[in-house]
């Protein structure tokens, strides 16, 4: 047990090996919805469930272990919220590339991410772009995934006139998400550390039990069993190598890998200087003790995820609640990872919070609602949503910009085109303002060739 406490500096950090072990555990159950989350959303592209979901826990495994040796920081990662629907609803449904294509630009972004990491260009890259675009992206992404959640759930849906709609609340799979986004709200607002994933528990029980009183259309268990997990590992794991060719031809591969690599960068940058501040591991600089290694790991997560199978890995604001059981190492986050690898055992339950086929649309697809996971959905969107109090409203060079980000990823259902419309607009509101040498030259060359694409586009 000594080496233990000398490798993390449990003394050192005032803390003890008990103490984190309780957070790390913490940690976990307050992340654990990703495993379903994740896996579904993923899988709408096609991709075999049991592959993603296998994929999901030991990227996380990987990614956390890596922080708590390397770094030694009190940090989980996971396949990031956001992340996954650029994924599946830009990358996969919006440009039309296969879901190889799609593994692919994730790994390439990792490896990037990996030389910026190692490299100087990391604070070159954090100083270039305005701290309110990047709140902006944060907080659209926040509205992007809640209206996938309500969307998911059948409290949204089309309308051939007004684009969008109220659903059918008389449709039981639709009163099962409001009950569950009800269950969410109040167990966070009471200041429950694990309220989605109780949330998601008894939301998909109260589902089973209604249908075993014969409701139509509930969640329903149906064992998978293992060997989807082993099967479906397999169709995943190196696909992202095939899937270079189509990536490549895509006139928007450039535009896919940047935004993954921005997302993927700054909500990692942003979740470490949160968490880094709340457990009293800044240094006198101001910078978090072992931010570099943190990055390391990141990278590391992102590119075991793309040849596992799954969308980037990032660091996960929920560690805050492990660090407020205590946790001060990276011994919490060694815990975390051990979970992540025994909860792959645990993909037999996952059908009990699967899809619901709910009916036929106009072009004979089947319409699924999520009634179970859609709540995560909502939830996580309101936290990020959170981060537009950090922007300086009285700036118009940042508020218009910053507005037509969220707008624009919102509308277009496309986060890729919110953020190339916000950094086109920031140095032309500079420019306009007389402030042009104030302007990044990697702001310039960004928005020029978010234009390029543009106009390559309309052509």
């Amino acid at each position: 047990m000594e080496w233990i406490k000398t490798y993390f500096k449990l003394e050192e950090r005032g803390s003890k090996i008990s103490t984190e072990l309780v957070a790390g555990l913490t940690t976990f159950l307050a992340m654990a919805y990703i495993l379903p989350v994740n896996s579904f959303m993923l899988s709408k592209t096609g991709m075999p469930l049991g592959g993603v979901f296998f994929a999901t826990a030991v990227s996380a495994a990987v990614a956390t272990l890596v922080m708590g040796f390397l770094a030694n920081l009190p940090v989980a990662l996971a396949p990031g919220m956001g992340l996954n629907a650029f994924f599946t609803f830009t990358v996969v449904f919006g440009y039309g590339l296969s879901w190889e294509a799609a593994l692919g630009a994730v790994l390439i972004s990792g490896i990037l991410f990996f030389i910026i990491s190692v490299t100087g260009l990391r604070k070159i890259i954090i100083n270039s772009i305005p701290v309110g675009l990047k709140f902006a992206v944060g907080a659209g992404i926040g509205f992007f995934i809640t209206f996938i959640g309500l969307k998911n759930a059948g409290i949204i849906v089309d309308n051939p006139v007004t684009f969008v709609q109220l659903g059918d609340f008389s449709h039981p799979t639709v009163l099962l998400g409001v009950f569950g986004i009800i269950l969410v709200v109040i167990l966070y607002s009471m200041g429950n550390k694990f309220a989605l994933i109780i949330s998601i528990v008894v939301t998909a029980i109260v589902g089973l039990l209604l249908g075993f009183m014969n409701v139509d259309m509930m969640p329903a268990y149906s064992s998978f069993g293992m060997d989807g997990v082993w099967t479906g590992a397999g169709e995943t794991f190196f696909a992202a190598f095939s899937g270079f060719g189509d990536l490549f031809n895509h006139p928007e591969v450039v535009t896919i890998i940047f935004t993954m690599l921005f997302v993927d960068f700054f909500d990692t940058a942003g979740t470490l200087m949160a968490v880094g501040n709340q457990a009293g591991l800044v240094n006198d600089e101001g910078e978090i003790i072992g931010s570099d290694k943190a990055l390391l790991a990141d990278s590391i997560g992102t590119m075991t995820g793309a040849l596992l199978g799954t969308s980037n890995v990032t660091s996960y604001i929920e560690s805050a609640t492990g660090i407020e059981q205590g946790a001060r190492t990276g011994l919490s986050s060694v815990t975390v990872a051990v979970l992540f690898l025994l909860s792959v055992f645990l993909y037999p339950l996952l059908s009990l919070i699967n899809g619901v086929q709910v009916g036929i649309d106009g072009f004979g697809d089947p319409i699924m609602y999520s009634p179970v996971t859609a709540m995560a959905l909502v939830m996580v969107g309101a936290l990020m949503v959170g981060q537009l109090k950090e922007i300086d409203w009285t700036d118009k060079a940042i508020v218009i910009p910053a507005f037509l980000t969220i707008i624009f990823m919102v509308l277009t259902f496309s986060i890729a085109l919110g953020i190339a419309v916000g950094f086109i607009f920031y140095p032309i509101v500079m420019i306009a303002q007389g402030k042009a040498k104030e302007v990044n030259k990697v702001m310039y060359a960004l928005a020029i060739w978010f234009v390029l694409q543009f106009i390559l586009n309309a052509l």
